[in-house]
């Protein structure tokens, strides 16, 4: 067992687990945040992905304790359903799902590349989805959610790739 610390969507939590516990399933089992999906196991789909200390990460492939000591921000962080993120209000508005299941990862995924890169050009954002697999939307209204959600941060001042472009 090891004691696992972490600030998750803006909380701190603290947790004993067994020492092989990944994130994943301590985000869903100690913590009850079911948004993080658990689609492959082996860090090929996506559905998993969340932001640790800001850079999005496949939460099946970092155990828990690695991440002790880090930030975590799941899909339920992004916004609330009060005030959705500019990233689940561009999902709404292009209907960039279809089933729903990948689309916490993809969100996750999109919010990282906005705040890192955030080029409106096609091949950077297939660029940026290619860990993220979605088997029902053949991908062109989840492009489109990315270019609107750009141009909702441009237009409420936010700058697009901050981290990159400092």
């Amino acid at each position: 067992m090891i004691k696992v610390e972490l600030c998750v969507n803006g909380q701190p939590v603290s947790r004993e687990v067994d020492d092989r516990t990944l994130l994943v399933e301590f985000l869903r089992r100690e913590l009850g945040l079911t948004g993080t999906h658990v689609g492959c196991d082996t860090s090929q789909c996506g559905a998993c992905t969340v932001k640790l200390d800001g850079v999005a990460v496949k939460s099946c492939s970092v155990l828990a304790a690695q991440a002790s000591g880090g930030e975590v921000v799941t899909v339920e962080g992004l916004g609330s359903p009060e005030a959705l993120s500019e990233v689940q209000q561009a999902f709404v508005a292009c209907h960039g799902l279809q089933c729903g299941f990948c689309t916490p990862g993809m969100m996750m995924a999109i919010d990282y590349y906005l705040d890192t890169d955030g080029s409106l050009e096609d091949e950077d954002i297939h660029r940026a989805l290619e860990g993220n697999i979605c088997r029902c939307t053949g991908y062109v209204n989840i492009i489109r959610a990315v270019k609107h959600a750009a141009q909702a941060r441009i237009a409420a001042g936010k700058p697009l790739g901050k981290a990159r472009h400092g």
